[in-house]
C-alpha cells in the first residue's frame, strides 16, 4: 500500500517501535519494586529521549498532564529534532499504562503511543470517559449508549449467532462499575475484570484469542483516544462520552476546545486520518509478552505496531544488547 495523502513516513512505523521499546525497558527495571512513580518517571524519560532523536516536528496532544503537573511529555510539549522542518505530527502517549500493575508485577502493563497528522487526534482532557467498544465484523452502531447493558449484550450476541450467556465483557474492576457488573452477571454472561490498563482491555475485543467481545465502563479519556487509535488500525467500533465530576473538570474541557460536553464520540472523532499505534509489553499480558532479561544480559521485547492507512499489524520481537 502506498503512502499517498499521508505525511506519516513509513520509516516512522519502525521508529515508533523504538520509542515504546525504550519506555518499556526503562519501566521493566522497576517491575515489582512497589514504586509506581519511579516506574512511570523512568518510562517517561526514556520515551522523551527516544522521541527527540527523530526527524519530526511533534506535539504532545495527550500526555502526562498539563505543564504545571508534568515536567516531561506534558500536553503541548514539542518533541522531535526537526521543529519547523520535519513532518508535523500529533502524539498521544501513555509511557506506562499500568503503573500500579508494574509496581506489583501484575499482568498487561504496556508502553503505548499513537501518532497522527496534525489535528487528527482529539485533545482529550484528563477526565473520565464512558466507553463502549467491540471488535471488527459487526454492523455499524451495534452497541451504543442509548441501549441498556442488556440490549448491548443481546445485540452483539445476535450478530455473533450465540446466546447472550456466551458473551464475555471486559470491565475495569472498580467500585463505580458495581451496577454494570451486577447487570452483566444477571444476564449470565462472562465478566473479565481487569485491575488496570483499559487500553489493553479495549484492544482485547479485536483479538479472538482473548475471547472478549465487548469493553464497557469508564476509564481515563486520554486512554480512550489511544484505544480508539488502535481500533482505527485494525477495525472495530468505539463510543466515548466524557464524564465530568465537577466544574473544574468542565472548565478544563472548555480550555481544550470542547464545547459540547455531552457529545458522543465515534472512532473517527477521536482518531482520524492516517494513524500509527505502537505498544510494547512491560509485563506479560493478553496482548504482548513483557520485557525479559536473559542470562546473557540481553533484554527481549515484544511490540505490536499498527497503521491505519495500510491496515497492517506488525509484531516485532526485539533483542537489546546494550542495557
Amino acid at each position: 500500500m502506498t503512502d499517498t495523502g499521508s505525511n506519516l513516513d513509513r520509516v516512522l512505523v519502525l521508529e515508533m517501535v523504538r520509542v515504546t521499546e525504550a519506555a518499556a525497558i526503562a519501566a521493566a527495571k522497576l517491575i515489582g519494586r512497589g514504586d509506581e512513580k519511579a516506574a512511570d518517571a523512568a518510562a517517561v524519560e526514556a520515551m522523551r529521549t527516544a522521541f527527540n532523536t527523530l526527524y519530526m516536528d511533534g506535539t504532545i496532544v495527550i500526555g502526562e498532564g498539563e505543564r504545571d503537573e508534568a515536567p516531561m511529555l506534558y500536553i503541548g510539549e514539542k518533541v522531535g529534532n526537526a521543529p519547523g522542518k520535519g513532518p508535523k505530527i500529533d502524539i498521544a502517549v501513555d509511557p506506562l499504562e499500568g503503573t500500579t500493575i508494574t509496581a506489583k508485577a501484575g499482568p498487561n502493563a504496556l508502553a503505548v503511543l499513537a501518532i497522527a497528522e496534525e489535528g487528527c487526534l482529539l485533545n482529550a482532557p484528563d477526565v473520565y470517559m464512558d466507553k463502549l467498544a467491540v471488535g471488527p465484523g459487526y454492523s455499524p452502531g451495534v452497541v451504543n449508549f442509548d441501549n441498556s447493558v442488556r440490549e448491548n449484550v443481546e445485540a452483539v450476541a445476535r450478530e455473533k449467532g450465540c446466546p447472550p450467556e456466551q458473551i464475555i465483557v471486559c470491565v475495569l474492576d472498580r467500585p463505580r462499575h458495581e451496577a454494570i457488573i451486577a447487570e452483566l452477571r444477571a444476564i449470565g454472561c462472562g465478566v473479565a475484570l481487569i485491575p488496570d490498563g483499559d487500553v489493553a482491555g479495549v484492544i482485547a475485543t479485536t483479538n479472538p484469542e482473548t475471547n472478549i467481545d465487548i469493553y464497557m465502563g469508564s476509564g481515563g479519556a486520554p486512554e480512550g483516544v489511544l484505544a480508539a487509535a488502535a481500533l482505527r488500525c485494525v477495525g472495530g467500533q468505539f463510543k466515548g462520552r466524557l464524564l465530568f465530576r465537577n466544574d473544574d473538570e468542565r472548565k478544563r474541557a472548555k480550555k481544550w476546545g470542547i464545547d459540547d460536553l455531552d457529545r458522543v464520540y465515534d472512532l473517527e472523532d477521536l482518531a482520524s486520518g492516517d494513524v500509527i499505534f505502537a505498544a510494547t509489553g512491560v509485563t506479560d499480558g493478553s496482548l504482548l509478552r513483557g520485557v525479559k532479561r536473559r542470562r546473557d544480559g540481553v533484554m527481549t521485547t515484544e511490540t505490536v505496531v499498527m497503521r491505519a492507512s495500510s491496515g497492517t499489524v506488525r509484531w516485532v520481537k526485539g533483542e537489546h544488547r546494550s542495557h
